[in-house]
């Protein structure tokens, strides 16, 4: 199958022809980027130098499949020409996510330009819509920070463990915030140091609570979400706190193996999911599709602290785009997906 990338030259983009590089069902035949038009991608990229390909303003037009790692808003009007022409697409971008061009309009300050194409979309998280992605046209890739949170709480939600106070406190590198310079990222800044930043109005949070409140519409889940960055490259580990409903759980050593039991059945057909006896550290998912997942019964408060981790250019972005292209084309889904972590 022939794919094209558009914006190939952002982490995001790059990450993706790094995995397709080695997936065995397709060939990337052409890549697009902003600021690079008419350059190879290895002058880009040097470790991508064995991907001959140069960089144009448009994709070639016998590209099958469509990735587009553009930001929001212009990721749509790039996708625009692929609606009516039966390519397959996944966007990378928050443009297709939200359900509500209202609540789009007020988080991304934008009309949303292809309202009628929200409804059209999935909502690429394998783990909750597998089914859905099978037949989609066009996938919705999630945010990196939705991604650990929601495959995080998804089990309680789904089964009604919890009540609908949570609590969210992640903390990302800095590659989430992409490749343009900005002194919030500059090394003098980062290092041996931490912030947390949005924390009253992240993008993300409304993503979060929008898939929760989906997964079981009868909770009204209220959402406290607090994004750090650490001084790290890659990685996010989301730490997830809530309280048990009365009686779901037994109390003591018991409850303990009830949760985890709930998780590993829950993931039990999801190849990427891990559930864990012990807290996960963002350098056991580098460069892998993985999530590590553990949660834990404190008995004296009653309270449920998940904690999850991923690699948030892998899982968190261009590792679950891939992972979503394979269900849509029937391929194995963890084709190109198979590489273990790097450590440390």
């Amino acid at each position: 199958m022939k794919v094209g990338i558009i914006n190939a030259t952002g982490y995001a983009g790059s990450e993706l022809a790094r995995i397709l590089n080695q997936h065995n069902e397709i060939d990337i035949v052409s890549i697009t980027g902003r600021s690079s038009v008419g350059k190879k991608i290895g002058d880009v990229f040097p470790h991508l130098s064995k991907i001959n390909l140069t960089i144009t303003e448009e994709l070639d037009s016998n590209v099958e499949f469509v990735f587009s790692a553009l930001p929001h808003l212009a990721s749509a009007e790039s996708l625009n020409k692929y609606f009516d022409k039966n390519i397959k697409i996944v966007d990378i971008s928050a443009d297709f996510r939200l359900k509500n061009k209202e609540l789009y309009k007020i988080w991304y300050d934008y009309d949303h330009v292809y309202p009628n194409m929200l409804n059209e979309s999935v909502y690429g998280l394998p783990e909750i819509y597998r089914e859905e992605i099978l037949s989609a046209n066009i996938v919705a890739n999630p945010g990196c920070y939705p991604t650990a949170s929601i495959l995080a709480l998804a089990p309680l939600v789904k089964n009604n463990i919890i009540n609908e106070d949570i609590i969210i406190d992640a903390k990302s590198g800095v590659s989430g915030a992409g490749r343009s310079l900005s002194l919030k990222t500059h090394f003098s800044e980062m290092t041996e140091n931490m912030l947390a930043y949005s924390t009253n109005n992240h993008r993300h949070m409304p993503e979060i609570k929008q898939e929760l409140d989906f997964i079981n519409p009868n909770i009204n889940n209220k959402i406290t979400f607090v994004p750090h960055l650490a001084p790290m490259v890659r990685g996010i580990l989301a730490t997830c706190y809530t309280s048990v409903i009365d009686s779901t759980l037994k109390e003591g050593d018991n409850g303990q193996v009830e949760l985890l039991e709930l998780y590993k059945d829950f993931y039990s057909t999801h190849p990427f999911v891990q559930i864990s006896d012990f807290s996960p550290m963002t350098k056991q998912t580098l460069g892998s599709n993985n999530c590590i997942i553990y949660p834990y019964l404190d008995n004296e408060s009653r309270k449920i602290i998940v904690i999850s981790a991923i690699d948030n250019l892998v899982k968190g972005a261009a590792g679950q785009a891939v992972q979503n292209m394979n269900i849509m084309c029937g391929f194995n889904e963890d084709e190109g997906l198979k590489q273990l972590a790097i450590y440390p």
